[in-house]
């Protein structure tokens, strides 16, 4: 994490707390403060101003993993508890103003604040099976897991670029295990659920599909062109021209969870009855 030379400074003032809003550090809190993430320093005669030491610590820092944890430690909610200052979710909106000017902002983490990247960098696509990975229930759960977790970050766009991706993992492995000739993925997300669909005898044009199921499996497809659409809308090639909201973030983990459960329990039934015609190699 780096900061530019103002932000460190007024990151300084904010963990001496001089500014108001910010709970006050005495010379010898701040020396606990900072020994905590490595330092070895004593309090004692010739000890320069509180604001000084401070900005000079957090630029020893500056470019190091440990700032992400003086940033937290800085906006610990107890601080703020028997303090008639303001609020730690003001403070946390005021250190916001500045880091975002560096590509930054804290986010709340369950009880406590997270210093996450404003770039694109954030959104790591972790839906990605490794190839020594089982398609089981527990991997599509772990990876529904992490969708949530950054709903709970306020990370929306990354929530919604994973489950487009848990279904397009979730449909590569499936294609693969009964096309032996599997397609190369052109990231076409509809093109590819069409095939799956196919390989699991969920084609609705299929005459001995009821109805009511050929319904249910339009609205499969309904969420396959939804996550597609939202995830595109996020990339514009000349700009972001949608950002999702935290509601909007929960329908598309929900829906993805819907549609890959339904894809891995198809495929696990038809396993058992042996309905599944497995495509063999074909010559080149």
């Amino acid at each position: 994490m780096k900061l530019s030379d103002y932000s460190i400074q007024k990151l300084g003032e904010f963990i001496a707390g001089d500014p108001d809003g910010w709970p006050y550090r005495r010379g010898v809190d701040l020396v606990d403060f900072f020994n905590k993430q490595g330092f070895r320093d004593v309090y004692a005669e010739g000890f320069p101003t509180r604001r000084i030491f401070a900005q000079e610590r957090v630029a020893q820092l500056n470019g190091k993993p440990k700032l992400k944890d003086v940033i937290r430690e800085t906006l610990d909610p107890r601080l703020w508890m028997d303090l008639n200052i303001g609020t730690v979710t003001e403070a946390a909106e005021k250190l916001n103003e500045l880091l975002r000017f560096d590509g930054y902002e804290v986010v709340l983490d369950g009880n406590f604040y997270k210093v996450r990247e404003l770039s694109g960098s954030i959104i790591q696509v972790e839906t990605r099976f490794n190839q020594s990975s089982e398609l089981s229930e527990l991997v599509i759960e772990e990876q529904i897991q992490k969708c949530r977790e950054k709903i709970e970050m306020g990370d929306y766009s990354g929530a919604i670029t994973n489950a487009r991706s848990l279904v397009e993992a979730v449909c590569l492995r499936i294609e693969s295990e009964l096309d032996s000739n599997p397609q190369a993925n052109d990231g076409d997300l509809n093109k590819l659920f069409n095939r799956v669909r196919k390989l699991l005898n969920l084609d609705p044009s299929r005459q001995d599909i009821t109805e009511s199921l050929k319904q249910v499996l339009s609205g499969l497809s309904g969420i396959v062109n939804g996550l597609a659409a939202m995830r595109n809308k996020m990339s514009d090639a000349h700009g972001v021209s949608y950002k999702p909201s935290r509601h909007h973030a929960k329908l598309a983990v929900n829906a993805a969870k819907t549609l890959v459960d339904f894809l891995f329990d198809t495929l696990t039934y038809q396993n058992k009855k042996g309905t599944l015609n497995h495509k063999p190699t074909t010559s080149k």
